[in-house]
């Protein structure tokens, strides 16, 4: 599923093609990837809006339109939102088509269907269902480490877990908790409660950090993710730890193991993050 460096990069490259142009008209060639209103009245909606600009609410990109709407984008597992020219052959299991006044198409495209497009009124944008829980932005000036030990000090859950949770911090997945752990060279099963003040600080600090350099090197692809251009990113090049089981770590050269934690993977080196 992208994350946030990989939403935030699907919003910043479609923001430089598609801010400042209207929607002509919409095909929906598979409704059901429209959560609200009903495909027709969705076509109707949007046709004639100019997309004013982009903003992102962790996984969820927010297409802030005229006319007091805001289209949701959550693209899930494979889900793929592509500016394109009209004359471009449509890729396999594209499912929505955005016709734009300067003639190109902004297509969204998703192989395993689970990705879903929204459009509300503005006020309706804080109570959509997936957004109205989600927690602080770990980029935003809020999220302090002052923040993070206060809520990590009344919290017993495991780390990993807890770093996926997000009502704990919006955007954060499997990828980017597992690399900020191994930076801060914290064990995924470490109970919250008990980091003292520098190891926060050190989780505070590599959240952010692999985030932004998730971010600059345009998000993290193994198969299905592309930005808003059709390109693949270029953080897997980098990853520490995530994927890596049976090879060496990147830091010491021990093997690196894979563990489940709440039916969900993590990839950590023993020897870097002791429990």
């Amino acid at each position: 599923m992208p994350e946030l460096p990989e939403v935030e990069t699907v919003k910043n490259t479609l923001a430089d093609r598609i801010a400042g142009l209207a929607i002509t008209d919409v095909d929906v060639l598979l409704p059901k990837v429209i959560r609200v209103p009903v495909a027709e009245e969705f076509r109707r909606l949007a046709g004639g809006k100019t997309i004013r600009t982009l903003a992102r609410r962790g996984k969820y990109l927010l297409f802030h339109l005229s006319g007091g709407l805001t289209m949701i984008v959550h693209l899930r597992m494979t889900g793929r939102l592509v500016y394109t020219a009209a004359d471009e052959p449509p890729a396999r299991y594209t499912h929505v088509i955005f016709h734009l006044d300067n003639g190109d198409q902004l297509r969204f495209a998703d192989m395993r269907q689970f990705g879903r497009l929204a459009l509300v009124e503005n006020e309706a944008v804080a109570h959509f269902p997936g957004l109205k829980d989600l927690g602080v932005e770990p980029l935003a000036p809020e999220f302090t480490r002052e923040f993070l030990q206060r809520e990590l000090r009344r919290r017993r859950t495991r780390l990993k877990p807890l770093l996926l949770d997000q009502t704990f911090i919006a955007g954060l997945g499997n990828i980017y908790a597992d690399e900020a752990l191994h930076r801060a060279r914290l064990h995924p099963q470490r109970p919250a409660h008990t980091l003292s003040a520098r190891e926060t600080a050190a989780l505070h600090r590599a959240i952010r950090e692999v985030l932004l350099e998730g971010i600059a090197e345009r998000g993290t692809t193994f198969r299905d993710y592309v930005d808003g251009n059709g390109r693949r990113g270029g953080f897997q090049e980098k990853l520490q730890v995530y994927g890596r089981e049976g090879r060496p770590c990147r830091r010491c050269g021990r093997t690196v193991e894979r563990i489940r934690i709440n039916g969900r993977s993590a990839y950590f080196c023993p020897f870097c993050q002791k429990q």
